[in-house]
């Protein structure tokens, strides 16, 4: 039987069927005690937030599920060599964040929209940058063929869904941003690390996947706290 943590309709119910409404995003460190999560609102949110959005692609492989990264130029200005998912600002010619995280993720890697299937939004989240980021996650048919712009991508890699779910596979680091400490977790994988940003909208995955009642503590998982 499939282990229903992976499973594509449970997966769906899992997610938002809609993007968050204003006020509803998460900072980059979701699950920081709200006092933290305070302190860091006051220190380091800016009055604009410039609206994005990313796809987080789960390819359907004949093993499981796995997640498609990129990893950013060295060459860029700014978040240069890190680990990311496609995307980038809405604009304004897009209808919505989904269309946005298609039009961004072909740009970037040459994925094409028509491999890939709508399944759900997670909350948006806000980083540091001044970006509100809207994470769509879409099912990808793994016959896809790529075109990395490598202007702006240096590789493309993917990550089994399973691994990355893994509580042990999470590795906590304290961070100081504008002089408030908070506890992250990165996912080393090989000889990268995913952090920051892409980490947080990752363990929000696993929290709302673990939040639906069909696996909550399923196969030794255990709940959030």
């Amino acid at each position: 039987m499939p282990d229903p943590l992976y499973d594509r309709r449970h997966i769906r119910e899992s997610l938002s069927p809609q993007p968050s409404a204003p006020g509803e995003e998460l900072l980059w460190v979701p699950g920081a005690p709200a006092a933290v999560l305070e302190r860091l609102r006051a220190a380091i949110m800016p009055a604009r937030r410039v609206p994005a959005a990313v796809l987080v692609p789960l390819v359907e492989r004949a093993d499981g599920l796995s997640v498609l990264l990129t990893q950013r130029a060295d060459t860029l200005k700014s978040h240069a060599g890190q680990i990311s998912f496609p995307g980038g600002r809405i604009e304004p010619e897009d209808a919505d964040a989904w269309r946005a995280a298609l039009r961004e993720t072909q740009e970037e890697i040459g994925l094409a929209g028509s491999f890939v299937e709508f399944a759900g939004y997670l909350p948006d989240h806000w980083v540091g940058t001044g970006f509100r980021v809207t994470p769509v996650v879409g099912f990808v048919n793994p016959g896809y063929e790529l075109r990395i712009a490598t202007a702006e991508v240096h590789d493309v890699f993917e990550v089994p869904l399973e691994f990355i779910l893994d509580a042990a596979n999470h590795k906590p680091r304290t961070r100081e941003v504008f002089g408030v400490t908070v506890e992250v977790q990165d996912i080393p994988y090989g000889e990268r690390i995913i952090w920051g940003a892409t980490a947080g909208m990752l363990l929000t995955l696993r929290r709302c996947l673990l939040a639906h009642p069909r696996v909550a503590g399923d196969r030794g998982i255990p709940d959030e706290p």
